[in-house]
């Protein structure tokens, strides 16, 4: 029988943490092995961790100093391969989150032989546990139909707490690039075209967005910092061309979309790729209506110095 491992990274997580723990105990399929990094947390977050080592199979790695999200998660799964087979089972986890009791037995059941991925959907909860919405999914306009140009492009359907994924996939998976910012997206695409990735309607989690999450919270970045994160993210894609197993039209894509990038990053406009924008809206956009992605499209086309200009600030 596979085992399952889950893969936990803190940070300063002393509010929620203790509840998202609790709800690992009540799973009615238990963990066989659970991977918790704390990255360097200065609050009561190391010292919970270890209260429940009674209670759980619970192995922790201590970072002597906070070295980001993305970091945590992977030196997490990189211990986990060393301890895991093929065929065994990897769920990742938040500290701030609340596992319904179902979620590994349901997300084992549904994985079954094909695919390598599978994720179901949440209950939206606010800091004080209030369910805000009744799905992830609806809420967030997610689209399961993604594919890997929706990737590319920086939409992601996979939310890392909802999946359970083979752990053969991470031979492919690790090490992850410096240039991935979100973990989960660089999982999706691996899994997408190593065995393929299903969604199920089910809830498995209580998904709480409080302001302060890793990843996940509706966050405003700067447009010059949204750019670099776009040529970052872009350049990893590049440089992994063979790995992530890209046909040459998403080859084209991604070189076609970092070019774009990096003249909005100097020219007031660029009104010469509005054709390229137009016919490949659906990958770069959410589902929105009409209004809004013309809005969208519009913007995609203002350069950095005319945004300067307009707003006054970056």
């Amino acid at each position: 029988m596979a085992k399952i491992c889950i893969v936990l990274a803190t940070y300063n997580g002393e509010k929620y943490l203790a509840q998202m723990l609790d709800s690992l105990v009540a799973q009615s399929r238990p963990a066989d092995m659970i991977i918790a990094v704390d990255d360097g947390s200065t609050d009561s977050t190391a010292q919970i961790l270890k209260n429940y080592t009674s209670k759980l199979p619970l192995q922790i790695t201590f970072s002597p100093k906070n070295q980001g999200h993305r970091e945590a998660f992977s030196k997490a799964l990189e211990i986990a391969k060393e301890k895991l087979q093929p065929e065994d089972l990897v769920a990742l986890a938040d500290q701030d989150d609340i596992w319904l009791p179902h979620k590994l037995s349901i997300l084992e059941k549904e994985i079954g032989t094909v695919p390598s991925l599978i994720f179901g959907d949440a209950q939206v909860i606010d800091e004080n546990g209030n369910v805000t919405a009744e799905s992830w999914r609806a809420d967030s306009h997610i689209n399961l139909k993604t594919t890997i140009k929706h990737q590319i492009a920086g939409i992601n359907h996979v939310t890392g707490c909802l999946c359970m994924f083979k752990a053969k996939l991470l031979n492919v998976i690790l090490p992850i690039p410096d240039g991935v910012s979100v973990h989960d997206r660089w999982i999706a695409m691996i899994a997408e075209r190593n065995g393929g990735i299903k969604a199920i309607p089910e809830r498995v989690v209580q998904y709480r967005i409080h302001g302060g999450n890793a990843v996940g919270g509706k966050k405003n970045f700067s447009m010059s910092k949204t750019l670099r994160l776009q040529e970052v993210w872009m350049l990893t894609i590049i440089e992994n061309l063979t790995l992530l197993k890209l046909t040459d039209s998403e080859i084209s894509f991604a070189q076609r979309l970092l070019s774009i990038t990096k003249q909005r990053m100097s020219k007031m406009l660029v009104l010469d790729e509005i054709f390229w924008v137009l016919r490949n809206k659906k990958y770069l956009f959410l589902e929105a209506p009409m209004l809004t992605t013309a809005k969208r499209i519009l913007f995609t086309l203002i350069g950095l110095p005319l945004a300067k200009k307009i707003w006054g600030k970056d």
